[in-house]
């Protein structure tokens, strides 16, 4: 069979199974994340049927698909609110970024992988995924809700911190003076500010820039200016994702809202991709020697996101059910681990069942952290109200 037409069959097939995954998701009342995740766990390397025509186009429409869940959520706020949850929330980001960090360092040690394997294992099991944490706060329509801008703040401060981890960490691997580690970190950071100042000082120009009466246009020019900003931002070092939120937070009034509304179907198409990708890039062969381990990192991991969410909302005077939201809704990890366990395994200087590791670390947190976001509240509600009958005959007498 000529190689286009089987590239488009695989294609098709996967676009389509999606939307099957999509309905029975919806039919059961779950977030289609860990069904998309365990569809392509199916259909990658050593799965049922492994899709080996379409890599290298599933790759890139996963980082498409990530640029675009942060450019809509950055569409919901203000650069003035960014800033404002930014100097309310950062003794959150820290503690959030040691807290989860240490069972990853924990177990780098105890499995023998020395302090290069605790650095990468340290970075894998600290940072959650916005890109999963963005389609589930939408898919259950909790952006507008006070604790949203906690988890943002924290996702910001989060990305900023890898800001400053990737470069060192590269520089670590590849063996590069600590000179030049220290100056791609400059960098780093002074492209996330030169990004911030723009979106708070001239947004209303990037707004006049990229709005356009005509609908085709417009898209062109929103998703022009979302890639070209995230791509930029990665070639320094910076998260892509960081970018395309900065450029979503300058964007403001009538724009964002039609920039919303033609954004989001390219975007629930792409981020299904998105999520895809993680399961095709994991041999199923490769899961279970590490799977204790995973497991193990996987429950101090939702413990750990639960406690800092927790505190967070708690200095914000949120409620009770807004913390354990805001706990609950930063489980995921994902696309930040599995390019620092990539970095780690291509320059050879960890072992491989270090990615092996990671790989079943973040699929199971993948799939946790949807799964989490949407039993806490009905969890949270029915220990209540369990409290209040227990006190009740205490309270009478």
């Amino acid at each position: 069979m000529d190689h286009t037409a089987l590239e488009l069959i695989e294609l098709g097939a996967v676009f389509f199974g999606l939307g099957l995954l999509g309905r029975l998701a919806g039919r059961i009342g779950l977030s289609p994340i860990p069904l998309y995740l365990l569809g392509g766990l199916a259909f990658g390397a050593g799965g049922i049927v492994p899709l080996t025509g379409i890599e290298d186009f599933t790759t890139l429409a996963g980082e498409v698909g990530v640029v675009l869940l942060l450019l809509l959520l950055g569409l919901e706020y203000t650069a003035s609110e960014l800033v404002t949850g930014l100097r309310r929330s950062w003794t959150a980001g820290v503690l959030d970024v040691v807290l989860n960090a240490a069972p990853g360092v924990a177990v780098a040690l105890i499995l023998g992988w020395g302090l290069v394997g605790a650095l990468v294992m340290g970075g894998v099991t600290a940072i959650s995924s916005s890109g999963i944490i963005a389609k589930v706060l939408g898919d259950l329509g909790r952006l507008g809700n006070r604790e949203t801008p906690v988890v943002l703040s924290i996702l910001v401060l989060e990305d900023l911190a890898m800001a400053v981890y990737l470069p060192i960490l590269t520089a670590v691997l590849v063996g590069v003076s600590l000179v030049g580690g220290l100056s791609a970190v400059g960098i780093s950071l002074g492209v996330v500010v030169v990004v911030l100042v723009v979106a708070l000082r001239y947004g209303r120009v990037v707004s006049t820039i990229v709005d356009s009466p005509d609908r085709e246009v417009f898209l062109l020019k929103v998703l022009g200016a979302a890639l070209l900003v995230a791509g930029f931002a990665s070639a320094m070092q910076v998260s892509a994702a960081v970018g395309a939120f900065l450029l979503g937070i300058a964007i403001s009034g009538s724009t964002a809202e039609n920039a919303t509304r033609l954004l989001e179907p390219l975007r629930d198409l792409f981020a299904a991709v998105f999520f895809v990708v993680f399961g095709l890039h994991t041999h199923p062969a490769s899961i279970p020697p590490v799977l204790g381990w995973a497991v193990l990192l996987a429950a101090a991991g939702v413990l750990t996101k639960l406690v800092t969410g927790w505190w967070a909302a708690w200095r914000q005077g949120i409620g009770r059910l807004g913390r354990a939201r805001a706990g609950a809704a930063l489980v995921a990890r994902g696309e930040f681990s599995i390019v620092i366990a990539g970095l780690a395994v291509t320059s050879n200087a960890v072992t491989g069942e270090l990615a092996a590791l990671a790989t079943t670390y973040v699929l199971i947190m993948a799939v946790l952290g949807p799964i989490a976001a949407r039993v806490v509240e009905p969890m949270v509600r029915t220990v209540g109200a369990w409290a209040g009958r227990r006190s009740a005959p205490a309270t009478s007498q």
